[in-house]
């Protein structure tokens, strides 16, 4: 709690209306309760839950949390599985990560955001889905999929109303990719990645090799960068001026 406080004083917030600290007193409060009563496989320090949070403590134990994670207003974890069953954790959140409010993280098997993930309002994560095959029986009786497995690697940003659903296998957001707002995501994509659209497609990546950002086809996407691209295939090749 004291943490918490810490960083609030620090931000321009308070200064701009001193009463605003009265409405983290209850999440710091929360935020202390669940960290003493709630079973985690593993909590950090400097963790920080709005009292809104609405997750069930006798499953806490499928649940890594890392050191300076915010769970903001009326987010939701669900994680599918008899409250007695053993096992590793299957959400993990690392270290400062946000997930912000209205959010949704439904776990069968495992959803693994890596650290420094930005996870913005109303976004929906989720490693399995409804089955609704049998056109006899009401989709609510039908249960769910057998689903996959989702990593998000590390500092990645998702867009506000995102949807990132797996149904089967693994689905891998590569490191500091964005998905953009209302994009819906059903599979993997590399690493510098800003994925659009839905369903999702990959609007363009940053190629490392290159230094500079490519369309999915691998063309450059602005002057500059052609510009750049076009010089380098001007220029002889180092391997035949040396030969030569």
């Amino acid at each position: 709690m004291g943490a918490t406080m810490t960083r609030l004083f620090r931000s321009v917030a308070w200064r701009e209306d001193p009463l605003r600290l009265l409405a983290r007193i209850p999440n710091s409060l929360y935020s202390a309760w669940v960290r003493a009563t709630y079973p985690f496989a593993s909590i950090g320090r400097d963790v920080e839950i709005h009292f809104t949070w609405d997750f069930r403590r006798y499953l806490a134990h499928r649940v890594k949390l890392g050191n300076s994670v915010f769970i903001g207003k009326d987010v939701v974890f669900g994680v599918c599985c008899p409250p007695e069953e053993k096992g590793e954790p299957m959400i993990v959140i690392e270290d400062g990560c946000d997930i912000l409010r209205r959010t949704q993280i439904s776990a069968r098997n495992c959803v693994h955001i890596e650290r420094d993930v930005i996870v913005s309002a109303s976004v929906l994560i989720m490693d399995h889905n409804h089955a609704y095959e049998d056109v006899t029986i009401p989709i609510k009786k039908q249960g769910i999929t057998e689903g996959g497995t989702i990593r998000i690697e590390q500092g990645c940003w998702i867009g506000h109303g995102a949807a990132i659903v797996c149904n089967q296998g693994e689905l891998v957001l590569g490191r500091n990719s964005v998905v953009a707002a209302n994009a819906l995501v059903t599979k993997s994509f590399p690493p510098y990645s800003v994925i659009v659209g839905n369903p999702a497609r990959l609007g363009k990546k940053f190629d490392p090799v290159k230094g500079f950002w490519v369309s999915a086809s691998g063309r450059p996407v602005d002057r500059e960068s052609a510009e750049h691209e076009r010089v380098g295939e001007l220029l002889p090749d180092p391997r035949e001026v040396t030969n030569g």
